[in-house]
């Protein structure tokens, strides 16, 4: 481990290969954190004909487990004394259990009902959990390798990139995979297995090259989930990002819960998936460096607000789907697909602000306890999105089927799954506004000392910078 460096403007910059290979594990985050929200609860639904209702507790559960194991990973890797340093054995962890777990959950055990949707529950808790024990520490890890804003958003650019492509690239092939053989109980069984290969990739990559990054800082997060929310509590501009960060990630998980269902009932293929997620997701790589370009000019804030608004009216296009035509779904889908580039890197950099401007407030480096906070929230969220539009078909009297047995759908449950993608995830947005209104990661003068001044994110964009690497 090489010497540890806490002058500031003495430091290095971090290896090329550290900042590439951190963003690596990214390939992981992006897809887990896309493909079961894709198409796990439509894989429920459609072929092991669970009823809507059951395939939602069987989604959102599991992932509400995070909760609970979240903060436990973060304070157990805080601890931690093993070889490799406190992060880097999780990470090996998580690689070695997780791509597995994933490829069993789609399975497709000869099992259909309430019985399927329990064997999917239980491998997919465990997949979380594996999950959970890889995420929590890879998210501390930035904080830690170095004290430099600008080096900090380099790396959280490498990272970004790689998320972009793993969505891009886990969301457009996984349904196709899936469909390739008519909705068919292998071709989900093989779409688990590649699914799982990118997986590892992603996770033993990152576990590899991050064994040359150096420990700028040690983090440590609060010893239990109380103490953790209390520290979450003294922060409030913490809680304003974090709320405003979840109620728009539950506002993506439901319309990621929803594609499916609307590509197969609003547009009339389930092969339209594919085309419908490459509108979404294929701006990110045009127009991320884009959103970094305005968060540059005008303020990070502002441009989370024009992100945040452009979501807001691309979701309530989609409403006219129906009325005017396929062309406009596609349409509408682009524009949330432009917005979502700056969803997906804007708070993350309005994070490490908070973090780095909370410190500058206390004194303390809480870089893990709200790290793991906010990692636990967003992945509940993306989630509890699937088990709300489950709930959204559950009501309006979706009728659930096996492979070999479609089933016509009343016109309340086509209601529903139009208002589900379109009208609520608007409505999320529209309230996580008031949120990003009340946000201000600038520390209180005189808090810590009597050289406190603004943090980096105050009035500035502290990463990523100029060089943001392309895709």
């Amino acid at each position: 481990m090489p010497a540890v460096r806490t002058d500031r403007n003495a430091a290095p910059g971090l290896p090329r290969r550290v900042r590439i290979g951190y963003g690596l594990g990214s390939l992981a985050t992006g897809t887990f954190a896309t493909v079961p929200g894709l198409i796990l609860l439509y894989y429920l639904t459609n072929v092991l004909a669970v009823p809507a209702a059951v395939a939602g507790a069987a989604v959102f559960l599991p992932k509400a487990w995070d909760i609970l194991i979240n903060p436990l990973v973060g304070a157990v890797s805080d601890r931690s004394t093993l070889r490799g340093g406190p992060r880097r054995p999780f990470l090996l962890l998580g690689a070695c259990t997780l791509p597995p777990l994933f490829a069993l959950i789609f399975a497709a055990p000869p099992l259909r009902g309430a019985a399927a949707a329990a064997y999917v529950a239980v491998l997919f808790l465990l997949a979380a959990t594996a999950y959970a024990v890889f995420q929590v520490p890879y998210v501390t890890m930035p904080a830690e390798m170095t004290e430099d804003p600008a080096e900090r958003g380099r790396v959280l650019g490498w990272r970004v990139t790689f998320l972009g492509v793993a969505i891009l690239l886990s969301g457009a092939l996984a349904p196709a995979i899936a469909h390739a053989d008519g909705d068919s109980p292998a071709g989900y069984r093989t779409m688990g297995i590649a699914v799982a290969v990118l997986l590892a990739v992603g996770m033993f990559g990152a576990w590899h090259t991050t064994r040359w990054a150096p420990e700028a800082v040690r983090s440590e997060a609060e010893p239990s989930l109380r103490a953790q929310l209390a520290a979450a509590r003294s922060s409030r501009p913490f809680l304003h990002l974090a709320g405003m960060w979840t109620l728009q990630a539950l506002a993506i998980g439901v319309m990621l819960a929803g594609v499916q269902y609307f590509a197969t009932y609003g547009l009339g293929s389930a092969d339209a998936v594919t085309p419908l997620f490459v509108c979404m997701i294929g701006p990110l790589a045009l127009f991320m460096p884009l959103w970094n370009r305005l968060a540059r000019r005008k303020g990070v804030k502002y441009a989370q607000w024009c992100a945040s608004l452009l979501y807001l009216c691309g979701a309530v296009a989609l409403a006219f789907t129906d009325a005017v035509g396929p062309a406009v779904g596609y349409g509408a889908v682009a524009v949330v697909g432009v917005a979502y580039a700056g969803l997906q890197l804007l708070p993350l950099t309005m994070l490490a602000d908070t973090l780095a401007a909370d410190a500058l407030r206390t004194g303390k480096r809480r870089a893990a306890t709200f790290t793991g906070l906010w990692t636990a929230a967003e992945t509940l969220a993306f989630a509890l999105g699937s088990g709300v539009f489950a709930l959204v078909l559950a009501v309006t009297g979706f009728r659930s089927s096996d492979a070999d047995h479609h089933v016509d759908q009343p016109d309340s449950a086509l209601a529903g799954i139009t208002a589900g993608m379109s009208l609520l995830p608007a409505a999320l947005a529209a309230a996580s506004l008031w949120l990003l209104h009340r946000y201000d990661e600038t520390p209180v003068a005189g808090e810590h000392g009597s050289d406190a001044a603004p943090g980096p994110g105050a009035g500035a964009v502290s990463g990523p910078p100029q060089d943001l690497p392309q895709p």
